[in-house]
């Protein structure tokens, strides 16, 4: 009788073993296979760029609410990846850019929260975020960097309204960007028609 109590624990532990690999790997895959379906993917001549929200590289803030950097950035992140296909490093600046065609098709030009009020932080990779005001940018410029040859870099970005904004709090007032990679020789990352499977 012990025999046999000692065989079905051991018959019981390689089930449940069993079952906790294979909902690990299912996890695993169902993540990717949607986080795949979100990126999107913008190229050009050298750099492979990949965002990995529904929204790509638009940026929107639809309901201005002043908060602090600390609470901004906690806010929603929008991330990128970009990747030197080259063998040689790419110099390349990430912009944040008025989305025109955003706000024309939102129709909401007369409800644009002022530069002034915007606060925008850029991290790459691990460092720590770099946060600016919007009208503080020259050129509309947050980055300006080079990747080495075959590397890759993550951003993360985040947009908030600053605390002492004189707008009421939850007031409709909208911002809408874009972020735009440039490569040092002028040439913009465009959407590509391959999306990765």
């Amino acid at each position: 009788m012990y025999y046999n109590y000692k065989k079905q624990r051991i018959k019981s532990a390689i089930i449940i073993c069993f079952i906790l690999v294979l909902a690990i790997v299912a996890t695993h895959h169902i993540y990717y296979k949607f986080q795949n379906e979100r990126n999107i993917d913008y190229s050009s001549e050298s750099l492979d760029i990949t965002f990995h929200e529904e929204t790509g590289d638009r940026v929107s803030l639809t309901r201005a609410t002043p908060v602090t950097d600390a609470v901004g950035l906690a806010s929603q992140a929008y991330t990128f990846t970009i990747k030197n296909n080259m063998t040689i490093p790419v110099d390349y600046t990430v912009e944040l850019v008025e989305d025109l065609e955003m706000v024309f098709e939102d129709n909401c030009g007369e409800y644009q929260i002022p530069k002034e009020f915007i606060r925008v932080a850029i991290r790459e990779d691990n460092e720590e975020s770099q946060i600016y005001t919007l009208n503080e940018l020259t050129e509309n410029t947050l980055v300006k960097t080079r990747v080495k040859a075959l590397g890759e870099k993550n951003y993360t970005i985040r947009v908030w309204v600053i605390q002492n904004a004189s707008i009421p709090t939850g007031a409709v007032r909208h911002y809408h960007g874009k972020i735009q990679i440039v490569e040092e020789n002028n040439q913009v990352a465009s959407l590509n028609s391959r999306k990765r499977d």
